[in-house]
């Protein structure tokens, strides 16, 4: 599973922070729940690959279709395509950037980003609220690649969906992983056994998520692990190839 002798890390957000599945050299796999992407970072070797699946590098106007990756990988997901949706601009994200501590401040903050997203996007759009939900978790990992440029080379982003697809020989998943909001358990076998396929073991696919974590999101920090270990090995490729860059030279690519 892992060639290149880095520790591998597959991450993505969930409600108690970030899930991490994380493999060494000839050790197993381990899942953990980490606080703050910063609290991931500091738990993992300076060499470590990390895959994530979270939007990296941001637009300062944003054009239809997303930044540029999304455009390029939607059409190989066919049913699943809707899964990845575009990114404001990085005005948009710092619009509101207070703790929430009502729904209605929520709701009230959704609503100045869209505006700042309307401004700042041609055609003009608003902020689904699936997206405003990840805002804070997308300017975490931001303000790190802006202050340490070294984590440049070892966080990339990548997407699960993209990532099922590569690793069925660029076929998408036949069934989504949720419907209404809620797990597909039939979605959840079909990714296990693709996962199994390339090398984990289904007893620790079947455990259950950590405290804090959703089923889904842990099979999707599994499948970011795999990522990791192919942008390790060299064998994957960026969506554009090569990628963008943003307005601080944050590269701007889904890997998968």
């Amino acid at each position: 599973m892992n060639s290149a002798g880095a520790v591998l890390v597959g991450a993505d957000g969930c409600k108690a922070g970030w899930i991490a599945v994380r493999r060494g050299p000839g050790s197993a796999p381990s899942v953990e729940i980490f606080p703050s992407f910063a609290a991931l970072l500091a738990a993992t070797p300076d060499d470590a690959i990390v895959a994530v699946d979270m939007p990296i590098g941001l637009p300062e106007f944003s054009s239809k279709g997303g930044r540029g990756p999304e455009a390029l990988v939607r059409p190989q997901l066919g049913a699943r395509q809707s899964s990845v949706f575009s990114i404001p601009s990085r005005a948009a994200l710092y619009a509101d950037t207070s703790d929430f501590t009502t729904i209605e401040a929520w709701y009230a903050a959704h609503r100045r980003a869209s505006e700042v997203a309307r401004a700042t996007s041609d055609p003009p759009r608003g902020v689904s609220i699936q997206a405003f939900g990840i805002f804070s978790k997308i300017r975490e990992i931001d303000a790190l690649l802006i202050a340490r440029p070294d984590l440049r080379g070892r966080v990339f982003e990548s997407h699960p969906e993209v990532a099922f697809c590569r690793l069925n020989g660029d076929r998408a998943m036949r069934l989504p992983n949720k419907i209404k909001g809620s797990v597909n358990a039939a979605g959840m076998e079909e990714r296990k056994a693709l996962l199994c396929r390339h090398g984990y073991a289904m007893d620790f696919l079947d455990q259950p998520p950590p405290r804090g974590a959703a089923a889904d999101d842990f099979l999707d920090a599994a499948v970011m692990m795999l990522i990791a270990g192919r942008i390790a090995s060299g064998s994957a490729r960026p969506f554009p190839n090569p990628p963008l860059a943003d307005g601080f030279g944050i590269p701007v690519a889904i890997w998968a």
